[in-house]
């Protein structure tokens, strides 16, 4: 097998060193905002986004007067993308059921899937308005039947973003913030003294947000590591260079530490869009960041056949995978390891970002090898429950579960199941022995 690297961004120890300076100032930052409350949040605020407002949360007129700035046009556009959203969240959530089945005769059990009680939604907004992620995470959550959802979102050039805004609104957000960064996380999860905490933390964020949410995983609940943008592109040459530049770069501009990698058999493809890159460079409006990203964090790997590119594709475990090929279902069907598949050249990672329906909250920094992206069964949390109806189930099974709990040396626990063999079976167990064996059949 040969894998070549014909572009490597940063090592793995440049981008350690990284982390390890991202959280330690997380880990201070959330502790003053601990310790000090709104008084500190008001001062990172400050510091961070210029913006002091008298309240930073929205009144429902504020809110009125910020959705009644938008142009007709952009209002639709905004509740045309919820919709998709929320369409497919419903879907899911339909996918979802209660459980009661009967395992033994007069034996009970089941599970209901409940909401969690209050989540706070982070929408991204101080280099780019994230509109789109107010619907993956307060729509879905409002899908789910959460009965407390709040969103923080920063201040778009010193004021609140109108989009924004309504898609928070629109949305179902009971609790409108304007605060960002690590102060936002900070205050929904900690609470100060204007906040009530919640119990569960979603939505994607840079570094700093996404080292919050880890560090306040636990004390919280939160939806999954979702940090600065990763996109891969899978390609053969089925497809040009400028599809694959563009594709590369549409993600690139996310911020300075984007990761976008081509993996591809073609040298040919990988040589021209190296160059196209190059190009397009010279005239995107955002080159000034995405120039950054892909010197720092961009990559071309050049494989021998299909099999290596899935072998690579997997340990990568890329965020956004778009997949171009004369095999797009076998990647489909083979793939294990990422946040969300974009298969053929007629779909992008901008339809999954911003209108198609599915989530654009995924798995980022080799998360997608243990858990997927954002979507309404994260807002469920699927509780069992068991009953016995029958004198009979009740001594068949405290029976065969005073005999486990004593071959694990637990007698408190055997006892539990003694005292109803004793009283529902009229058997009688001394304290602390075993209960009589009986063939289940009988």
């Amino acid at each position: 097998m040969a894998i070549e690297y014909l572009k490597r961004g940063k090592s793995d120890a440049d981008r350690a060193e990284d982390d390890a300076k991202t959280r330690a100032v997380v880990e201070a930052t959330l502790k003053d905002i601990e310790t000090r409350g709104d008084a500190a949040v008001r001062e990172l605020s400050e510091k961070f986004d210029n913006y002091s407002p008298a309240s930073f949360r929205l009144s429902q007129d504020e809110i009125d007067d910020l959705i009644a700035q938008l142009s007709d046009r952009e209002l639709a556009d905004i509740k045309f993308a919820q919709a998709q959203v929320t369409n497919f969240a419903r879907a899911q959530r339909a996918s979802m059921t209660d459980i009661e089945v009967e395992t033994l005769p007069g034996v009970i059990l089941g599970h209901k899937n409940i909401p969690v009680q209050s989540v706070g939604c982070y929408v991204p907004g101080g280099k780019f308005p994230m509109v789109a992620s107010a619907h993956m995470s307060v729509a879905t959550a409002s899908v789910a039947g959460v009965p407390r959802i709040i969103a923080c979102t920063p201040p778009f050039q010193g004021k609140p973003n109108p989009a924004v805004i309504a898609a928070m609104h629109l949305g179902g957000a009971h609790e409108i913030y304007v605060m960002g960064g690590i102060q936002a996380i900070g205050a929904m999860a900690l609470g100060t003294e204007t906040i009530d905490p919640v119990h569960m933390l979603v939505g994607p964020g840079n570094a700093f947000v996404a080292e919050a949410k880890r560090q306040l995983f636990g004390r919280v609940g939160i939806d999954l590591f979702a940090g600065p943008t990763e996109t891969m592109v899978i390609a053969d040459e089925t497809v040009d260079a400028e599809i694959c530049a563009t594709d590369l770069l549409g993600q690139a501009e996310h911020g300075y530490n984007s990761p976008a990698v081509l993996v591809t058999n073609s040298r040919k493809l990988a040589e021209e869009t190296l160059s196209e890159i190059d190009r397009l460079l010279g005239i995107l409006p955002t080159a000034g960041t995405a120039r950054v990203s892909w010197q720092d964090y961009g990559e071309v790997i050049l494989c021998d056949n299909y099999d290596e590119m899935l072998q690579v594709a997997d340990e990568i475990a890329s965020e956004h995978v778009q997949v171009m090929t004369d095999r797009d279902d076998w990647f489909l069907e083979n793939m294990t390891c990422y946040g969300a598949l974009f298969l053929g050249p007629r779909t992008n990672v901008s339809n999954g970002d911003k209108v198609i329906g599915t989530n654009h909250t995924l798995p980022t920094k080799k998360a997608g090898r243990y858990t997927g992206g954002l979507w309404v069964g994260k807002f469920l949390k699927t509780h069992s429950y068991q009953k016995i109806l029958t004198d009979e189930a009740a001594t068949l099974i405290g029976e065969y579960g005073s005999r486990l709990c004593l071959l694990e040396g637990f007698v408190g626990h055997a006892e539990q199941c003694n005292v109803r063999v004793r009283r529902y079976g009229g058997i009688n167990v001394p304290y602390g022995a075993p209960a009589p064996y009986r063939d289940a059949a009988e």
